[in-house]
């Protein structure tokens, strides 16, 4: 408690303390204290990768969402956040951005792309439902967005009560943004007699695109690169009287990309902060990393550009805060700050679960549905160094529909082989029921069924390739299972064959690590010029990953979603059973030694 005696003594010795040092100032006219600029303050609260959450919920384990830090996921988390700070803000200028990939994720947003359309049915898509109740003021298209095909990505745009933005996906016949670019916010930022400040935000989508979405988006979109799109909007915006630039970007800040040089970097957000003038901060996705606040120099001004990536699924909210002053008609950035908020900090907010809680409700029945019973627990923990019956589940079923597709015509005397990647650590197809969410909890991506022909030497180019998947563990070294994966390159990223017999040497260099590849059963090494048809999903034959010589004509594709096939087939049979399935075909080894 301050009792006013305290208060008086630090008077007197204020006091004290001037008369002091007056002598040193006798006769010396008093100087004027510089007057202080007014200053004012704009806050923009930015998330990304919300993939479809707006529940804190996992359907794939029937729960309430929870992981090894007790993140915390979805729209409704998001929502009280950004309530909160409004509310604290009192009206004070406070835009909302989203730097992409929405629609896609969960059992969810699959729902209402795959089981119920929103184009067929009318019905507004729960992530749209969401984000209208937060109130955004642009989202950026994420790579994602474009999975579903451009009619229900239209569609879901159509339903947005804000812009969605994509300066960079170009019509492919006039070269013309097929997005909106921008848009320029005038907000009022409180007080008597504030002036407005313009807020340019421009929306930037990944590159990657091209490739991911070759189906859905060949001979309609094309992408341009990112850095230049930025250089070519930023100066446009600002003579259009925006005072502030900010960039909401589909795109990590590593600067390398997943793909090859054959279209413009994935991950650009640093290269754009470096090299185009004119940006005061970048909100950026795409990479799932949380960076609360990295300043990035620009090159050409020696300006610091603000950037903030706040993680994945709705598990962390970016809150940049800016000081403005007013000099000479024209507004000046003095001071520039951000951080993330956890969302496992609130409750969700209830007007948002209203909003989904009838679509939320109808995903959890139908993932519940049982498909199959299983004669043993199969799980997918040991998935990435070892081969497992359930990731020989998709192989096999695979397998199965390519071989049946092609009976008949020219390939049908070709051995069919089958390529799969151990996409999740958790998965279990429990003894007993198996439910749709055990199925796609084994196969979380929304790809489809495609078939090439591939030579015995680009068989074995593309497991060498695979292969860098691992440490270089020397014979004799301790081998950890948690560490035996080089963690620059994803699970997903890591593919096993089915139809050939093969041994990967971890002790070796990348590149001649395949010391065994032969025909299934066999001794027979596997000749250069044999001929394969590959099954292989949609994502990994378009180029992603960038794996060697799979990017050619297919000789199946049918459309056919590869989790669908796998509930069918397991529907079909009643059993899942890996006796029926389960051919152990390759193994890490040392020397020839096997590693487990």
């Amino acid at each position: 408690m301050t009792s006013s005696s305290g208060a008086s003594r630090r008077q007197v010795l204020a006091v004290a303390a001037a008369a002091a040092t007056a002598p040193l100032l006798a006769g010396a006219p008093a100087e004027a204290k510089p007057k202080q600029p007014k200053t004012w303050d704009l806050t923009i609260l930015g998330t990304s990768d919300t993939h479809g959450n707006v529940y804190n919920w996992d359907y794939y384990k029937d729960a309430e969402f929870d992981d090894s830090k007790h993140n915390d996921v979805g729209v409704a988390k998001l929502a009280t956040l950004v309530n909160q700070i409004r509310a604290e803000r009192k009206g004070r200028a406070t835009l909302v951005l989203d730097a992409g990939d929405t629609i896609q994720g969960t059992p969810l947003a699959t729902y209402y792309a795959k089981q119920e359309p929103i184009t067929s049915t009318g019905e507004t898509h729960p992530m749209a439902r969401a984000m209208n109740i937060l109130k955004y003021d642009a989202v950026t298209l994420g790579n994602h967005e474009f999975n579903y095909g451009l009619p229900l990505l239209a569609t879901w745009i159509e339903q947005l009560g804000f812009p969605a933005l994509a300066a960079n996906a170009l019509n492919a016949k006039t070269g013309k943004p097929a997005f909106l670019p921008y848009v320029i916010k005038e907000v009022k930022l409180g007080g008597h007699g504030a002036p407005k400040l313009r807020v340019g935000i421009l929306g930037l989508t990944n590159p990657g695109v091209a490739i991911w979405d070759k189906g859905n988006v060949e001979g309609r979109l094309v992408f341009a690169d990112m850095v230049a799109t930025a250089a070519k909007w930023v100066p446009e915006m600002r003579r259009r009287g925006a005072d502030l630039v900010v960039i909401s970007a589909h795109g990590g800040d590593s600067g390398t990309s997943s793909y090859g040089p054959e279209l413009p970097n994935e991950n650009p957000t640093a290269l754009i902060a470096e090299q185009v003038p004119g940006i005061d901060a970048i909100l950026f996705g795409h990479a799932h990393n949380e960076v609360p606040e990295k300043f990035v120099t620009n090159l050409t001004t020696g300006e610091r550009v603000l950037t903030s990536e706040p993680s994945k699924w709705g598990q962390r909210l970016t809150r940049m805060d800016f000081t403005l002053t007013r000099e000479k008609g024209r507004w000046r950035v003095t001071a520039k700050s951000a951080t993330t908020l956890n969302t496992n900090t609130v409750v969700e907010d209830p007007a948002v679960l209203a909003a989904v809680r009838g679509q939320h409700t109808k995903t959890v029945e139908y993932v519940n549905r049982v498909v199959a019973q299983s004669s043993v627990e199969l799980s997918a923990a040991e998935s990435r160094y070892k081969d497992t019956p359930i990731l020989d589940f998709i192989n096999h079923v695979q397998t199965e529909v390519v071989t049946e597709a092609l009976a008949g015509g020219e390939y049908a005397g070709l051995p069919v082989l089958s390529i799969a990647a151990p996409f999740s650590r958790t998965a279990v197809f429990p003894q007993g029921d198996v439910r749709i969410r055990d199925v796609a909890g084994l196969y979380v991506y929304d790809n489809t069924l495609e078939a090439v022909v591939l030579t015995g030497a680009e068989v074995k180019a593309y497991l060498e390739y695979s292969a860098k998947y691992f440490v270089t563990l020397p014979a004799g070294a301790p081998v950890n299972p948690e560490t035996i994966s080089d963690p620059a390159v994803p699970d997903y990223n890591y593919d096993v064959f089915s139809g050939v017999d093969y041994d990967i040497d971890v002790a070796k260099p990348v590149g001649q690590r395949i010391t065994r590849l032969v025909l299934a059963g066999t001794d027979t090494p596997v000749a250069a010029d044999a001929r394969f048809v590959v099954a292989v999903n949609n994502y990994r034959r378009s180029g992603g990953g960038n794996f060697p010589g799979i990017v050619k004509t297919q000789v199946y594709n049918a459309q056919q979603e590869i989790r669908q096939l796998l509930i069918d087939w397991a529907q079909a049979k009643g059993v899942i059973d890996p006796a029926d399935f389960y051919v152990p075909n390759w193994k890490l080894v040392r020397e020839g030694v096997p590693v487990f």
